[in-house]
């Protein structure tokens, strides 16, 4: 029941933000790339979206980037791992962003990595018309 309820709140919480995919959605997708544990639960109830052997990534939507931060850095002190943020691109505007983001890690001089992932609505229409 909990998993049930769990799941409803996420996906109301993801309608009420207008969002076109669920960040579930990109987790899964880049999870099945890079491998690891998807949703680890810590002591202290955090949930880390994606725990590979080398990072603890947060994944997140472009406009919570500050956000990602302290999640991302909280999850690599505990346990140890390079903190790691995975920044959904929804729309060309969410690229400011990125730069925030990429602006306050090199001048803090912080250990975060990040990867970028696009909307599919972003990416070019690759399918061709035979008439």
């Amino acid at each position: 029941m909990k998993n049930i309820l769990a799941t409803l709140t996420l996906l109301a919480t993801s309608l009420l933000q207008g969002r076109d995919y669920y960040e579930v959605y990109y987790q899964n997708l880049w999870h099945s790339l890079s491998g690891g544990q998807t949703e680890v639960v810590f002591e202290d109830r955090t949930r880390c979206d994606i725990l590979t052997e080398t990072h603890a990534i947060e994944v997140d939507f472009a406009d919570k980037w500050a956000e990602a931060v302290g999640q991302a850095a909280h999850y690599a002190t505990l346990t140890g791992k390079r903190a790691g943020i995975l920044l959904i691109i929804e729309d060309a505007s969410d690229f400011k962003y990125l730069l925030r983001l990429e602006n306050l890690i090199e001048y803090h001089n912080l250990e975060i990595d990040v990867w970028t992932i696009l909307s599919p609505d972003l990416l070019p229409n690759t399918s061709t018309s035979h008439e």
